[in-house]
């Protein structure tokens, strides 16, 4: 007798035991198909050809408190660099000296860009230039540039005297400016390195 008991409660138990193992692989098989249909994964697309791959090299521009918008000594200067980052893959980025436009004020500035560790820094302003010249002895595998601007083309001698082995003083303006620039960061970051 209590056999049969036994089998009848094991029976009971049993088709329970189905009902719940088949609920559950329900609910597991449909968050399965929720998940699939909520988050697709990544789409195999080609890579966008827009995106440029950039080499390791940084070359640097420290402007007046207008940075590089048109019509400021430091346009031609910024057209020029970003020619060059499109021959060599270089990075190029500016820094403005917001506030009093003097050495004091430009030096934490330029400390910035040394820090960046650029190839090339690029100066465009009474003092940024000044702020250049009184580091560049300090920093020498770093190219220096300073645009002297047309002051420095009157008297091309005076503008370089002095100058460290490592800086070269531009005295050239406009379009002129634009293509030594590009000039000197094509030659200063060559696609070799």
């Amino acid at each position: 007798m209590v056999r049969p008991a036994f089998a009848a409660t094991w029976g009971a138990v049993r088709s329970r035991r189905r009902r719940w193992v088949t609920g559950g692989l329900v609910v597991v098989a449909l968050a399965v198909v929720a998940g699939a249909v909520l988050f697709p994964g990544e789409e195999s697309a080609p890579p966008d050809s827009r995106a440029r791959e950039y080499r390791d090299v940084n070359s640097c521009l420290l402007t007046g408190e207008q940075g590089v918008t048109a019509g400021t000594p430091a346009a031609p200067v910024w057209a020029g660099m970003q020619k060059a980052s499109l021959e060599t893959r270089t990075r190029v980025s500016y820094v403005p000296v917001m506030g009093e436009q003097s050495v004091q004020n430009a030096l934490p500035h330029l400390n910035s860009l040394l820090q960046r560790q650029c190839a090339v820094v690029v100066a465009v302003g009474d003092s940024q230039v000044e702020a250049a010249r009184s580091e560049a002895g300090s920093h020498r595998a770093i190219r220096f540039v300073v645009v002297a601007g047309p002051e420095g083309a009157k008297d091309e001698g005076a503008a370089a005297q002095g100058t460290p082995a490592n800086m070269i003083v531009v005295t050239e303006t406009g379009e002129g400016l634009q293509k030594r620039i590009a000039w000197i960061i094509q030659e200063a970051t060559p696609m070799g390195e």
